[in-house]
C-alpha cells in the first residue's frame, strides 16, 4: 500500500474515510433540511391564532419548541461544517496535542477529531 508518510493514511484508507465523511455530510444535511422545515412550521404556528399555549400544563410552549429546534439546527449546521473541514484535511492525521498518529479506526468513528485516543481520554 502506498502511504503519505509515516503518520499518513494509505490511499485506500483515505478513500474510505472520504466516502464515510461524504455520507455523514449527506445525512447531516438531510437533518438540517428537516429541522429547518420543523422550525418554519413552528414559526407559522406561532403566527396563527392559537390558544394560550404559554399556560398549557399539558405541553411545551411554542417558544420552548422553537428554541429547542433552533438549538438542534445550530448544532447540526456546526457538525456539517466540522465534517467539511475534516474532509479538507484528510491527509492531516496527527494529534494536535502530542503529534502522534490518529488511528484510522478512530477517524472512521469520529471523523472530526483532532486528537488521538490517549489525549482525548486524558483531556491532555
Amino acid at each position: 500500500m502506498t502511504r503519505d508518510g509515516p503518520a499518513g493514511l494509505s490511499r485506500a484508507q483515505r478513500a474510505d474515510l472520504d466516502a464515510h465523511i461524504r455520507r455523514e455530510i449527506e445525512r447531516v444535511v438531510s437533518r438540517v433540511t428537516a429541522l429547518e422545515a420543523r422550525f418554519d412550521d413552528i414559526v407559522a404556528a406561532a403566527g396563527q391564532d392559537v390558544p394560550d399555549d404559554e399556560h398549557d400544563p399539558e405541553g411545551a410552549t411554542i417558544a420552548y419548541e422553537r428554541a429547542q429546534v433552533d438549538a438542534l439546527l445550530t448544532r447540526a449546521r456546526r457538525h456539517a461544517a466540522d465534517l467539511g473541514r475534516a474532509r479538507e484535511r484528510l491527509g492531516e492525521t496527527t494529534c494536535l496535542l502530542c503529534g502522534r498518529r490518529i488511528a484510522f479506526d478512530r477517524l472512521m468513528a469520529r471523523p472530526t477529531t483532532r486528537h488521538c485516543v490517549d489525549c482525548a481520554a486524558t483531556g491532555h
